[in-house]
């Protein structure tokens, strides 16, 4: 079928003559129509004078060559509103029922209602068969004339230029439509839509449309068109998917396992110091398991404002805890025979965890403002042995372990990922070796006590000058972070059977006092077989197996409402946002 849009006579050159092959251009046109000009007018006037320069000038050079290719199969533009205008009915049969690719953007095609996109970006029409889009934008980002404003522009193609990047019609949102067109998008039916082949009345959305051709219209779509564009009458909205939950890291439960399983070995170790193999493991665990405890502490504390639940955990972890455990041993104390005592503000043993973590997270705010917070914590480390701190609330546990809490806050999850390298590894390996190598050396020449590992003496209790108790320290504080740093080098960082274990720490700590408590009250840790090498490995797989037991998941579920009670009466609602 010609094409029926008028078009006005071709201006005449120069010299007054009509113009020859020369100035009839070469290239796709050609071959799609078969002719130039096309049938029922001349070349258009509505082209730019540019390109009429262009053509008078293309005069002066030789033509090329056409290549000698077979016509590609094209669908005609058809003139919106021409079968109406005539009150005819259109013929589905007939290639001109597809779409105007040059009508407005604005313009639906018949019978279809606009689903989205907006003047000047990709749209789409919503049709009986499915939802189809015009791949020519009113206008481009960069301002380029509209057909709409211009009409129709067919743009000079030389057969060796390059292609240009194909654009894909139905990709919304990421891509915008090109400003202008080439008549090779039009005679390539490789980036027509898959749906082109369905009976042009499924397209149009005109005469009867059976529910099969619209099926296989549909079918006929791009691989997820319908999950961006559906019929809400026919097709539901997909159920969002729930956001999973973040996963804890392995590592750092490992890391907790094999801490507090140390916690429980070195107090089973206590009745049997005066042997030199308890004392020596007893001074290898006691010089970094609680500050390595403490860093991961700290390291698990960074983001511990941002939640109003963790802000809520100071109070059902550790105060109400605290009281909790207190009472508890106090009364467990009565009953082995010894004077009631209960004392809220000094800690009974283990306790004193509890209200010292209290304070290091309450300073956390604090330490996230500062630019060197390492370096001030060291320096009122090194500063608190000047006084005799007071125990309560465990204040001089929280100068003595302050470091180590701090740089939990300032490290970075690289930092294990580094440790986690082989030839750290190994070095780790050897720094091991020779701790337990200085601890062997220390013990059998009765050269150290324990004061300095306890991190609370002053270096008056520890009979030092200021400056050799300061450098006590400094020498306490380097090893304590080499050790730390190797037993992190050498802990599994993928899930392990005892990584679940792990997550209950804080049972583990709270609980297995009671019975290490009982057993050496009773004299069961104290026995002369225990005094030796055999008594060491035999507390250290007793002390192991207790720290499984009393973290399973049954201990937690018997002593949950004790030990992390949920006290929402206790705290106000978070105001609602206004909308």
């Amino acid at each position: 079928m010609s094409d029926s849009r008028h078009h006005s006579s071709v201006p005449p050159s120069r010299s007054g003559a009509a113009p020859d092959a020369e100035d009839e251009p070469t290239g796709v046109i050609s071959r799609i129509t078969g002719e130039w000009p096309p049938p029922g007018g001349d070349k258009p006037d509505s082209a730019p004078e540019g390109r009429r320069k262009a053509g008078a000038a293309s005069a002066k050079t030789p033509a090329k060559t056409p290549v000698d290719r077979p016509p590609l199969p094209v669908r005609q533009p058809r003139r919106r509103g021409a079968a109406a205008a005539n009150g005819a009915a259109p013929d589905a049969a007939t290639p001109s029922q597809g779409f105007d690719y040059f009508a407005s953007r604005t313009s639906p095609p018949p019978g279809a209602q606009q689903v989205g996109g907006s003047p000047g970006t990709s749209e789409a029409w919503d049709t009986p068969s499915g939802v189809g889009a015009r791949p020519f934008a009113r206008a481009s980002s960069t301002g380029a004339p509209s057909r709409e404003a211009e009409g129709p522009q067919w743009p000079e193609i030389v057969d060796d230029a390059p292609a240009a990047p194909s654009w894909d019609p139905w990709r919304r949102g990421g891509q915008e439509a090109p400003a202008a067109s080439t008549a090779s998008d039009l005679a390539e039916p490789a980036i027509l839509p898959a749906w082109s082949q369905a009976p042009a009345a499924a397209l149009t959305g005109t005469g009867p449309v059976s529910p099969e051709t619209v099926q296989r219209a549909r079918q006929a779509l791009p691989a997820g068109w319908d999950a961006l564009e559906r019929d809400p009458d026919t097709e539901p909205e997909p159920e969002p998917e729930p956001q999973a939950t973040k996963k804890r890291d392995p590592f750092l439960d490992n890391v907790k396992f094999v801490l507090i399983t140390l916690v429980v070995i070195g107090h089973s170790l206590i009745p049997t110091l005066a042997a030199h193999s308890s004392k020596t493991a007893y001074l290898f665990i006691y010089v970094f398991h609680m500050p390595l405890f403490i860093i991961v502490s700290g390291y698990l504390s960074r983001n511990f404002w941002n939640s109003n639940a963790k802000t809520n955990k100071l109070v059902d972890t550790f105060l109400v805890p605290y009281v909790i455990v207190e009472i508890g041993y106090a009364a467990l104390r009565t009953a082995l025979g010894a004077k009631w005592s209960l004392t809220i503000t000094d800690p009974a043993w283990i306790n004193w965890y509890l209200p010292a973590l209290l304070l290091w997270r309450l300073s956390t705010p604090v330490w996230n403002r500062m630019r060197f917070p390492l370096v001030v914590a060291v320096l009122i480390y090194l500063a608190a042995g000047m006084s005799d701190l007071p125990s309560d609330f465990s204040i001089n546990r929280f100068f003595g372990f302050l470091p180590f809490f701090v740089l939990g806050l300032v490290i970075k999850p690289g930092l294990f990922t580094f440790l986690g390298r082989p030839w750290v590894r190994v070095l780790s390996v050897l720094v091991l070796a020779g701790a337990a190598a200085a601890a062997i050396y220390l013990v059998k020449t009765d050269s150290v006590t324990m004061g300095p590992f306890y991190y609370k003496e002053s270096y008056k209790a520890l009979h030092l000058i200021w400056w050799e108790g300061m450098a006590q320290r400094m020498a306490v504080l380097v090893a304590a972070l080499a050790m730390c740093a190797a037993v992190l080098s050498l802990v599994p960082r993928s899930e392990t059977w005892f990584t679940d274990l792990g997550t209950r720490t804080l049972y583990c700590y709270l609980l297995h006092g009671v019975p290490v408590l009982i057993a050496t009250e009773m004299g069961w840790l104290s026995v002369p077989w225990l005094f030796g090498p055999l008594g060491v490995a035999a507390l250290a797989s007793a002390s192991f197996a207790l720290a499984i037991v009393v973290s399973m998941p049954f201990t937690r579920t018997l002593f949950k409402w004790l030990l992390e009670p949920r006290l929402t009466w206790l705290y106000r609602r978070p105001r609602q946002e206004s909308a």
